[in-house]
């Protein structure tokens, strides 16, 4: 029997991911170049086609099919093979197409988040091979293991939403893309729109309700508990980051408070359905202080991350998963486990530790070594003359905006 609020509720949220895959052109095409706009741009609302053909030919039954225990499902789903009107996602409270929804709007903005990295400084036609390359090779396979009964599931590790799954792969992902391309010609950019960056911020938070709540699968306490915690970290981790920002700068920066609240939404992802209230507002703090120290230390090291996703993406998704470690607790959600904080051992803390660093380096390594094959079909980075005469023109034959605007 069909659960009809969890079911409406489910469309819902599927919907709110959805959503944030234009925020997320929004945000990183507002901090582009006025030249790079649609560049960026593209790279994001492509995926919403191209990895639906994935997800509807193959990626769902990879993920969601058979191979329990393992790092691979199998093919049995393909197609959606088997998949009807009646058929239930195992909770049996949800409709397995509304799971199928669901978890590939997970699919469509995991890779898209990598581009803020590269963005003006690689071909359209490249990314398109990375883009399905690496949804075949990194984020199938740690969807399978985390969420579709594979190995790290049965070893004990916790994900609620993609601390692992999306923002440690990505994350990382994006930093070994940048030591491969290489930085940009002109360093000096500066955003086109801080308001378009605001508007796809907020599509963001708006989105991440979706993206956190609606891992639950079904209307319940910790739900409702994950909604609350999305939010409490969420706005922690932005007035953290703009109290350092203007304690350093003695200026309070826009960008720099939308930066602080994806970063407390990344990294709160991997525990929102885990941990209690009070664990989020430590979890958002610690976001707020860390992520920002960790696109300082880019700044430093001078890795040309231009939009600061391994800082904000890879560091945030590594420490919700650690910190998962700590403040999980089984008061919350049964099906869950004791941090160490909470009562727990060690034990479960250096499962999180462990299962994390995996990810982070497989993504690391897997990328650098794909990025390399791909430019041995086809060339990865742009021309000189094109990265600065602007991918929207010398790649799209299009401009963002009419000569003279902005």
């Amino acid at each position: 029997m069909i659960d009809t609020g969890s079911t409406g509720f489910m469309l819902l949220a599927c919907s709110l991911v959805m959503l944030m895959t234009p925020g997320l052109a929004f945000f990183y095409g507002g901090l582009a170049t006025k030249r790079n706009i649609l560049g960026i741009m593209i790279q994001s609302f492509v995926s919403l086609g191209w990895t639906t053909v994935l997800w509807f030919a193959f990626g769902y039954s990879l993920c969601f099919s058979g191979g329990e225990g393992g790092i691979f499902g199998n093919f049995d789903k393909a197609f959606l093979n088997g998949i009807g009107i009646d058929s239930m996602y195992s909770n049996g409270k949800i409709p397995e197409i509304v799971f199928v929804a669901y978890q590939m709007m997970f699919a469509i903005i995991t890779p898209a988040l990598i581009t803020g990295a590269f963005v003006n400084r690689v071909t359209f036609k490249s990314y398109m091979i990375f883009l399905t390359v690496w949804q075949i090779f990194v984020y199938y396979p740690f969807v399978h293991m985390m969420w579709g009964g594979g190995l790290l599931a049965q070893w004990g590790v916790l994900d609620f939403a993609g601390g692992i799954v999306v923002h440690a792969t990505a994350g990382f992902a994006a930093l070994a893309s940048v030591f491969y391309v290489g930085a940009r010609v002109d360093k000096n950019s500066t955003p086109n729109s801080i308001p378009l960056v605001a508007i796809g911020s907020g599509l963001l938070w708006f989105g991440w309700y979706g993206f956190n709540a609606g891992s639950e699968a079904q209307v319940d306490g910790i739900t409702s508990i994950a909604f609350l915690n999305t939010d409490i970290a969420a706005s922690f981790a932005t007035v953290v980051w703009v109290i350092i920002e203007w304690s350093r700068e003695r200026k309070p920066k826009f960008v720099g408070l939308l930066t602080g609240s994806i970063a407390g939404l990344a990294t709160i992802t991997p525990c929102a359905g885990f941990v209690p209230l009070w664990a989020a507002a430590l979890i958002g703090s610690l976001a707020g202080l860390v992520c920002y120290l960790a696109v300082q230390l880019k700044n430093r090291m001078k890795w040309d991350d231009a939009l600061d996703v391994w800082g904000v993406h890879g560091v945030g998704g590594v420490l919700g998963t650690i910190l998962l470690g700590f403040f999980a607790t089984k008061a919350i959600n049964p099906a869950g486990a004791d941090g160490l904080l909470m009562g727990g051992g060690a034990t479960f803390l250096m499962k999180q530790v462990v299962a994390v660093v995996i990810a982070s380096a497989y993504a690391f390594i897997f990328t650098y070594v794909v990025l390399a094959v791909i430019n041995l079909v086809t060339r990865v980075r742009v021309s000189e003359d094109e990265e600065m005469a602007g991918l929207d023109t010398s790649i799209h034959g299009e401009r963002a905006y009419d000569d003279g605007a902005l």
